[in-house]
Order: structure tokens, then C-alpha cells, then sequence
């Protein structure tokens, strides 16, 4: 299965290295872009949070967003929850340098300069992220259950 890509310039990278949260957003919102930073033990796999990015986009365009920022709903749909705050708890980067970030309209994010290197494996789905998630060994591999649970979020809402 693979994900179409979000309507918006979105790229989903990993970054691991030693800038805090607040330094990672301060340094891609200073490059006239928007970043949400995840836990990358709370991702399973890229098109976990391409769906997430989808998703959130369509809810705004339909009006039917849960939250007041875009950023906030991709947070959401990632989390599958409805609550703000749930979401925000779950997916909140730990303070040991492993993010997964989503660059919305950034080109060039010049890691170097904020001592960050790109490791896209962070969002690789294994045993302690299903665990830790609650996916199942099925017919649907680890990360289709997550793109399927990020879809369940719009029945939540109604």
C-alpha cells in the first residue's frame, strides 16, 4: 500500500541528534516553515503519519476539524484520539534527541546547523511500537493497522 501525498509541501523525516523540542521548532519555524514533532515510539512507519497529514488537511478544506491549528489535527489523527490533550501526551517527543518531524513548506532543513541527522528507521514499525500501540500480529502488516486506526479517527468524530 502506498500513500498518496499530502495537498500541502509535507515531508515526514526522522532526526535524531541532540537540539531540544523547543530549539527544533524555533529552528524550522525561523526558515518561514511549520513543523510538528512526534514520538517516533508512538509512529509506525511513514505512511502512518502521511495519513495523519492527510486526513487533518481534509477536515479543515470539509469543516469538520477538531482543533483551532492543522498542526493540532495532524496531531490528532496520528494519535487516533479525539481529545486535544490525550493526543498531545501521546505523541510529545521524549527529551532523548529521537523525533519524528513532519517539514510542512520547508526546502532545505539544514540539520547541521541545530547538530540533528536525518534517521528515517526512528519511523520503522517492530515489536515495541505495536505492543506499545496495540497492533495485533494479522493479516494487515503494523503499519496498514496504523493507517487504518488514523481513518477510525473520522468515525470517532461523529
Amino acid at each position: 500500500m502506498h500513500m498518496m501525498r499530502p495537498t500541502m509541501k509535507a515531508e515526514v523525516v526522522g532526526l535524531r541528534g541532540k537540539a531540544s523540542f523547543e530549539e527544533m521548532v524555533e529552528h524550522f519555524t525561523s526558515m518561514g516553515g511549520e513543523v510538528v514533532l512526534l514520538n517516533p515510539d508512538a509512529v509506525c512507519g511513514r505512511d502512518h503519519v502521511v495519513s495523519a497529514v492527510m486526513h487533518a488537511e481534509r477536515a479543515f478544506r470539509e469543516g469538520t476539524n477538531r482543533s483551532k491549528t492543522l498542526l493540532t489535527e495532524i496531531i490528532l489523527y496520528a494519535a487516533w484520539e479525539r481529545q486535544v490533550g490525550k493526543a498531545l501526551s501521546k505523541m510529545r517527543p521524549g527529551d532523548d534527541g529521537r523525533y519524528v518531524a513532519v517539514l510542512i513548506d520547508i526546502d532545505e532543513p539544514r540539520l547541521n546547523e541545530i547538530g540533528m541527522v536525518r534517521d528515517d528507521s526512528l519511523m520503522e514499525p517492530d515489536q515495541f511500537k505495536m505492543d506499545r500501540l496495540g497492533l495485533r500480529s494479522c493479516f494487515l502488516s503494523p503499519e496498514e493497522q496504523a493507517v487504518e486506526r488514523v481513518a477510525m479517527v473520522d468515525l470517532m468524530k461523529m
